[in-house]
């Protein structure tokens, strides 16, 4: 049964939807990346070699706007928004690290699909970025008056269908930024995991 997940996000152009290593996409939807290749399923979790390297380089050129490479302020104000939603909905979040351009979160089983608790938390945190004036893509307001989303359109979710399962996707999810040579984070609207309940199903 699962009792949680492990979701990441990426920011705009964090990873294509054509990206050579593979994709969580079902299509590629810009006509300007699907000249670059089609899709690949498949996802590796390599490093890149340098012809894929200049292949990135050159897709990311032929985008409408530049990626999105969070800075420490933009983070606080994601952090920010992500709070309002967790508060407005009473989400449980176990673990969550915000890097310059991904999220982790490990989110407990809800009542509601774990995509719409993903849109909602990357909802409140684009208004967060709006609100503080501090939106990366401010400068590319479309001609509706509206300002891109700085976020990927696709989520990744693992599945965790036991403690130890969610106990190694924590540790997983707080060491991340450690590996990007950043500091721990902690964020106040982390609950930590207690174990699970017998009897446990879901949470509100």
């Amino acid at each position: 049964m699962v009792h949680g997940y492990h979701v990441v996000f990426g920011t705009y152009v964090f990873w294509l939807p054509n990206d050579q290593r593979g994709s969580w996409s079902e299509f590629v939807a810009a006509w300007e990346l699907y000249r670059m290749g089609s899709l690949t399923n498949k996802i590796e979790r390599t490093e890149l070699t340098q012809p894929q390297r200049r292949w990135q380089h050159q897709t990311k050129a032929k985008l409408k706007y530049p990626e999105v490479i969070l800075s420490g302020q933009q983070a606080m104000a994601v952090a920010e928004g992500f709070g309002v939603a967790i508060d407005k909905s009473r989400f449980t979040i176990w673990a969550c690290s915000i890097l310059p351009q991904h999220v982790h979160l490990v989110i407990a089983r809800h009542r509601f699909k774990v995509e719409y608790i993903a849109g909602l938390l990357k909802g409140e945190a684009t208004k967060s970025l709006n609100q503080s004036s501090l939106h990366p893509l401010a400068d590319y307001k479309r001609h509706d008056g509206n300002t891109p989303t700085p976020w990927n359109t696709k989520s990744y979710r693992g599945f965790l269908e036991s403690e130890q399962e969610i106990e190694d996707a924590i540790a997983y999810v707080l060491e991340n930024p450690i590996k990007e040579g950043k500091k721990k984070q902690t964020w106040k609207f982390v609950t930590p995991f207690a174990g699970l309940e017998a009897g446990w199903t879901t949470y509100h």
